[in-house]
């Protein structure tokens, strides 16, 4: 049986023409635009500068495009354990899957999900769990309040919702209590929240929370693998499209070009990047989350955008694939989608390939959990597999791979999936998300206008800051 192994970045993308080293150059290099992060956001941003007429560098700190998404190997299968699914309504990847030629299929839903509450496994049909008769009626109410909350909220500026400081002020644990009174409500809810930001209720603000929905339609969508954000994958793989993105910048992407600082003069923005060297443009673009975009020096840029890092920390997720020599729960009657309120693996979907060669579960340890099983690989496989073998049986106990990738761990990253507002952090810092500091712009799915910690939402805020530095410079 192989060994455990976490996921290393694949690096098929760095052929010669792809990869611009920048060793030598100390003065001004001739390009409009620097764009510092090659994930969807950046490359989007670069493609849609470079159609404007503008010349473009895109500068990479990993040795991958991709940021967020990542690609690794599972039984001689590229596999995704980053950024996976294509949402319904997510048309600006949908169209993107289609000038890559890649082929979209659905995801599998067909037949019973599990649950595993109180240590007890049970199988269901339908979009809410079963707990308790009086927590089912709890959870739904929930859903329903919160869906009138939502709609108070604007995606694009939560901070202007009516009461956004008072709903700032309150954490969804706050929330919770008054509204979810039942052990087994509290459980679902929690387990829901922390598949949905990888984060715990204690950690995220109510305004925040109700932005991430208003922003991506509902908990129900968020949670749906039928006809929600879960719907669809791409065959080959979710990292291939950010591969195509690349492969049209006319200067290709320098990888493994880590930015240290930014200083902005009259009319040209100078990068210090690591080793010494020098690049300077006419206008930046930083393509990060607000946490790894604190971490460059940026004198000058507004306090508000500065403290945006320190207070948006990263979700914690470790994202793992154990592979199998078919897809044995599928002769069940299930379709091996689990949550479990108390599972070390919670939420897990069927990753296996569509001719069925071989089966596939993919699942997450996020929040608190992730934080605890980073440090151990070989100890976090054990337990990974003990937690399948309770959640779909006995056949769950003899893998012919696994690979995980714990994006708590990855320094470029820092966690996923998206930057946590905790409480206090949008109604007085929010309008900074996407507000320019000068020559410097702003871009990732943390400041989309609309599906916001989505590639959607990278791809949304890529086009939307194009724009932006294409009005600035014309």
């Amino acid at each position: 049986m192989p060994q455990s192994t976490n996921a290393q970045p694949m690096t098929l993308e760095q052929s010669p023409a792809a990869m611009v080293p920048l060793c030598g150059r100390d003065t001004t290099d001739g390009y409009d635009v620097v764009i510092v992060g090659a994930g969807f956001s950046g490359l989007r941003a670069a493609c849609e500068l470079q159609q404007r007429g503008l010349r473009v560098q895109v500068v990479e700190a990993r040795e991958r495009v991709g940021g967020r998404s990542c690609a690794a190997m599972l039984n001689g299968r590229v596999v995704d354990v980053g950024g996976q699914w294509l949402g319904v309504d997510h048309q600006r990847l949908r169209a993107l899957a289609d000038q890559a030629g890649a082929t979209i299929r659905a995801q599998y839903t067909t037949g019973d999900k599990l649950i595993a509450d109180a240590g007890v496994v049970r199988r269901y049909r339908g979009l809410i769990p079963p707990v308790s008769p009086l927590g089912l009626l709890e959870f739904s109410a929930a859903l329903a309040r919160l869906r009138r909350l939502q709609s108070l909220v604007p995606a694009d500026s939560p901070w202007q919702a009516h009461d956004a400081a008072t709903l700032d002020a309150v954490t969804v644990q706050q929330w919770q209590a008054r509204w979810i009174r039942t052990a087994g409500g509290r459980r679902l809810f929690d387990a829901a929240l922390r598949a949905v930001l990888c984060t715990e209720a204690s950690k995220l603000s109510m305004l925040g929370f109700l932005h991430y929905l208003s922003s991506n339609r509902s908990f129900e969508y968020l949670v749906s693998a039928d006809d929600g954000a879960q719907a669809h994958v791409i065959e080959g793989g979710m990292h291939a499209l950010s591969r195509h993105l690349a492969s049209q910048l006319h200067h290709g992407v320098s990888y493994e070009t880590p930015v240290l600082a930014i200083e902005q003069h009259a009319n040209q923005a100078t990068l210090r990047l690591a080793g010494g060297r020098l690049l300077s443009e006419r206008r930046v673009i930083v393509a990060m989350s607000p946490l790894l975009a604190s971490r460059i020096d940026m004198p000058g840029i507004s306090v508000e955008r500065h403290a945006l890092g320190q207070r948006m920390p990263m979700g914690s997720v470790i994202k793992c694939l154990v592979a199998y020599r078919s897809p044995f729960w599928r002769a069940s009657g299930l379709s091996g989608e689990f949550v479990g309120s108390d599972s070390l693996l919670s939420p897990v979907f069927d990753a296996s390939p569509a001719d069925a060669s071989h089966g596939v579960l993919v699942g997450f340890i996020d929040g608190a959990r992730a934080l605890r099983w980073s440090a151990d690989a070989a100890a976090r496989r054990r337990a990974v597999i003990e937690s399948l073998v309770h959640s779909h049986g006995p056949q769950a106990a003899d893998p012919i791979d696994y690979v995980d990738q714990d994006w708590t761990a990855e320094r470029y990253s820092l966690g996923c999936y998206v930057g946590v507002p905790t409480p206090g952090t949008l109604s007085s810092l929010g309008t900074a998300l996407r507000a320019p500091s000068g020559l410097i712009h702003w871009a990732g799915t943390e400041t989309a206008e609309a599906w916001c910690g989505y590639i959607e939402g990278a791809l949304q805020a890529g086009e939307r800051v194009a724009r932006e530095v294409a009005a600035a410079m014309a």
